[in-house]
């Protein structure tokens, strides 16, 4: 009976998402283009306010969909009160696409609008890849190691990026998000990263330490997001398309931004051995509370 209902919701609801995309997409792509067309400052500033509000409404649509095909109980848990009139760093686990429309949301609720770190690849995804260019979305691209040591030229492109990004940053309140584990996880890309965390992958600490030195002064505060699925943890984004998503965890550390988390990451080995220390240990502590979810 599960499955056939599973049958009938998807290709509903699928549909549906897809067309709620598409539509705030366009949107924001449509005003996106005025913008450059019309480089005034004033006129800008009110456009990329008016496409922020397509992009949360997308969003709130997009989540009252889930909660209408699916009978989930979505647990926000933050410890302290957030403002929409700051700058946020956010670090977030990555396990699903549907983790970007839940920040959204969360954001939508709580912060100034986020904007997201994206691989290069995603700018030719229907519908997300234009808007996300036209709300000055970063589009990172990952060389291997093997890759750069061919092509020295080629290293510090993405630290290059993030300081050009994080540059549009600094007119207006944005809540900076960072899937520091670089691609979303999986048990086989665990295995095979030989990643020590059990629900993580390894976090990559270059871009996150980068945007701290570059911004670090303006943020309010870091915000740590561990997102979990604790009964749909393999195929979250089927599921809830699907309508057998039952349980979501959106939790939400939020840390001051001290000195000792801010400085050269790629010219001060003290300074790096540090910091890569402290975030290995926010990572020990999100997957210990994937774990506790898990098993409840």
């Amino acid at each position: 009976m599960k499955s056939l209902k599973s049958y009938f919701i998807f290709p509903i609801h699928f549909v549906l998402q897809m067309t709620n995309l598409g539509f705030w997409g366009m949107m924001i792509f449509c005003f996106g283009i005025m913008r450059f067309i019309i480089p005034i400052n004033i006129v800008s500033k009110l456009l990329l306010r008016l496409m922020h509000f397509f992009y949360f409404t997308f969003s709130i649509f997009s989540v009252g969909m889930i909660k209408f095909f699916n009978k989930v109980n979505i647990e926000v848990k933050v410890d302290e009160e957030l403002s929409k009139y700051k700058w946020y760093l956010i670090i977030a686990n990555h396990i699903s696409y549907l983790d970007i429309i839940l920040l959204i949301r969360f954001c939508a609720e709580h912060t100034s609008p986020p904007k997201f770190f994206l691989k290069k690849e995603l700018i030719w995804l229907p519908f997300v890849g234009i808007a996300a260019w036209a709300l000055d979305m970063p589009f990172m691209r990952r060389y291997t190691q093997d890759f750069v040591q061919k092509n020295p030229h080629l290293r510090g492109t993405d630290i290059e990026t993030t300081r050009q990004s994080c540059a549009k940053f600094l007119d207006s309140p944005t809540s900076v998000i960072n899937f520091v584990e670089g691609t979303r996880f999986s048990q086989a890309k665990a295995q095979e990263r030989k990643s020590p965390f059990s629900n993580l992958l390894r976090p990559k600490a270059g871009g996150i330490a980068f945007t701290l030195a570059s911004m670090g002064e303006q943020f309010s505060n870091l915000l740590d997001i561990t997102l979990a699925y604790p009964q749909n943890a393999d195929h979250p984004m089927r599921d809830m398309l699907s309508g057998d998503m039952t349980h979501i965890v959106i939790d939400v550390s939020v840390h001051p931004v001290h000195k000792k988390i801010i400085g050269d990451y790629f010219n001060n080995s003290g300074f790096r051995e540090n910091f890569q220390v402290w975030l290995n240990e926010l990572w020990v502590n999100k997957n210990q509370r994937i774990k506790t979810w898990m098993k409840g």
